[in-house]
């Protein structure tokens, strides 16, 4: 047994950071941004070590919006204040969801392209996974509830996949980020009517 925790610490510890981060946003915690920053980089040398780039330099993007929600979070402008300073929980307008539509599909696009030209057995899935993942996490920085919609969405597609794929731990994982998607999507639009 300490063999293989000492075989797979990284991943442990981006599981544990992973958990910890999706809780604490869930929560409405500021305190989320520290833990993913670690979380990120985690999640870099774990991808590194396995040789999946695209995973591992998504990883940028992902400090990158994190930094983006850390600011936002704690630097909104009057309209979207809430009473204790931070950035309130509001919905997606038509043209907001209409534009996210948009740039989802050319992201999709460019990412299926990228790896439709590697030996990824699933390069669909895997476009589709990550360009999802990408834009839960832009509507989490500016704290939208269908973020959690998405994450939602998101989370049945790993679940199902890692079930195939014959994993142990990973669907466990999965099915605890599908829990905390539904408390939380739950959780922010009770904060958004009482806002």
């Amino acid at each position: 047994m300490m063999e293989f925790l000492a075989n797979n610490w990284t991943d442990l510890v981006s599981a544990v950071l992973g958990l910890t981060t999706v809780f604490l946003a869930g929560r409405g915690k500021v305190s989320n941004f520290w833990v993913g920053y670690v979380y990120s980089v985690f999640l870099f040398l774990l991808f590194w070590s396995l040789h999946l780039y695209a995973s591992m330099g998504i990883q940028l993007v992902a400090v990158c919006i994190n930094v983006y929600g850390h600011y936002h979070w704690t630097h909104p402008d009057a309209r979207r204040a809430s009473t204790d300073g931070t950035l309130a929980v509001s919905s997606l307008t038509f043209r907001e969801w209409t534009l996210y539509i948009a740039v989802l599909f050319f992201v999709l696009g460019m990412i299926y392209s990228l790896l439709v030209r590697t030996d990824d057995p699933q390069p669909v899935l895997d476009a589709i996974c990550t360009s999802l993942i990408l834009m839960a996490q832009l509507l989490s920085a500016q704290k939208k509830t269908e973020c959690w919609i998405v994450w939602l969405v998101v989370n049945v597609t790993n679940l199902v996949l890692y079930l195939k794929a014959g994993l142990v731990f990973m669907p466990f994982v999965a099915g605890l980020y599908l829990a905390n998607g539904v408390w939380s999507l739950i959780s922010w639009k009770k904060d958004e009517r009482n806002s």
